[in-house]
């Protein structure tokens, strides 16, 4: 593994926390312009429907596939459940309750406000009709990116759930993909990906039933298409390449680190991986286990960027993390994690030497759908408010009304909507008939 060091002076030379970040943002391959390219493929889809999904499925993913169809039996669904190895059941059934539990509590309940003239505005939190997860099926079939955004879907109250998973060369979604969707309860499911899938989900085909949001990982192309279709559908994000930030003490157990590492290295060439420390020593031994891990025989993943950084002390690593806005955070050591409260910008936190990243990808509970290339420092991981929308629910008395009518009919008439104004007034009983220049329209 291609790994590189920035000592103190690099860290002074560059000038501050957020020069840092941004030296580290810049290891990670800028997104490719597939503007174009996509565009071409979503007026395709919603032209054509069916026959252009289709079209790019065979030309991109079932390159062997002789007889194909987009929606995926309800036989093969039970077929690939009963194939399913049995720690893998019991394993997805562990992060399905899981998920399950921390999704619902962020599903809040309605909040009634009565104000002071006396009206009372209700702020419901209403689940949207149909939703849809992308997962992806290109390196690897990620069944848990199944479990994340399903399961989250159905505790928010989504009725309608819906997954999409680009096919192999034979035309097939991986078994484990399959068997995942059963578990969680899911019984539409399509062999389509790419940019094509996304856009046949937010326009609607013969075979594909429009959805209101779309979730899920993807590749620049998917990514794309959920930035050009955002206005017709609702989406959680765009992400990037995955990364991990770790800040740690000297005398942190560098072996654990350093599979933390190399485990989020494996999710591929984009991947930047950065530990930070005040104690040179540790970063030394750190890096020789990152060529050379205890006890792995397994072939070293080599992630897009290694960066092992040397600060002064924990406040100035916690600094440079808040700056970078990781997706994925650990703290290890008492120092580190005592800075737990002072983190503003991370995807997902994780403190302590046990609290690895890797069980947040599969069975804490927590979801592994996250802002990634520094959105965590406005966006959120997903959650059962992505599949959620917020509706004000007004009701207004008698008495509300009258006091209600002067100050909204004032300010109406500023901005020039008599019949804005005429409109509450007509609310109010002992309110005097208005002129006819008041019911000029504006």
């Amino acid at each position: 593994m291609r790994i590189e060091r920035l000592g103190p002076d690099d860290v002074e030379r560059l000038g501050g926390a957020e020069a840092v970040a941004r030296e580290l943002h810049r290891r990670v391959p800028g997104a490719a312009d597939v503007e174009s390219a996509v565009s071409e493929i979503v007026a395709d889809v919603r032209a054509h429907g069916d026959e252009a999904v289709l079209r790019y499925t065979r030309r991109f993913d079932a390159l062997a596939a002789t007889d194909l169809e987009l929606a995926v039996s309800t036989q093969e669904l039970d077929e690939a459940m009963s194939a399913v190895d049995p720690e893998v059941y019991a394993g997805l059934e562990m992060a399905i309750a899981n998920v399950a539990l921390v999704a619902a509590a962020g599903a809040h309940d309605d909040v009634s406000v009565t104000l002071p003239q006396g009206q009372q505005v209700i702020l419901r939190e209403v689940p949207v009709a149909s939703a849809a997860v992308y997962v992806p099926g290109g390196q690897a079939p990620y069944a848990s990116t199944v479990v994340m955004g399903t399961v989250t879907a159905r505790a928010a109250g989504v009725l309608d759930v819906a997954v999409c998973s680009p096919p192999g060369a034979d035309g097939q979604i991986a078994p484990t993909i399959l068997a995942a969707c059963r578990i969680c309860g899911v019984s539409r499911v399509y062999r389509m990906g790419g940019a094509q899938a996304v856009a046949a989900l937010a326009y609607g085909t013969a075979s594909v039933a429009r959805v209101d949001v779309i979730v899920g990982p993807g590749n620049l192309y998917v990514q794309e298409a959920k930035r050009q279709l955002s206005g017709v559908v609702g989406v959680d994000g765009f992400a990037g390449p995955s990364d991990l930030f770790i800040v740690f003490d000297g005398d942190s157990d560098l072996d654990l680190i350093a599979l933390d590492l190399l485990a989020q290295a494996e999710h591929g060439a984009g991947t930047l991986v950065c530990a930070v420390s005040a104690s040179h020593d540790a970063l030394d031994g750190l890096a020789q286990r990152l060529q050379a891990p205890a006890g792995e025989g397994r072939a070293l993943p080599e992630p897009g960027a290694c960066v092992l950084v040397a600060v002064t002390d924990a406040r100035h690593a916690l600094r440079i993390a808040n700056a970078y806005a990781p997706e994925h955070l650990q703290l290890i050591g008492t120092a580190a994690e005592a800075l737990a409260p002072m983190v503003q910008s991370a995807g997902c936190l994780f403190v302590g030497p046990v609290s690895a990243t890797a069980f947040g990808d599969y069975v804490a509970g927590s979801n592994h759908v996250l802002p990634t290339d520094g959105a965590a420092r406005f966006a959120s991981g997903l959650s059962a408010t992505h599949f959620r929308r917020r509706m004000c629910e007004v009701r207004i008395d008698a008495e509300a009304a009258r006091q209600l009518s002067p100050a909204g009919a004032a300010v109406a008439r500023s901005e020039g909507f008599g019949w804005h104004a005429a409109s509450m007034e007509a609310r109010v009983s002992s309110a005097p008939e208005p002129g006819a220049e008041e019911l000029a329209l504006p």
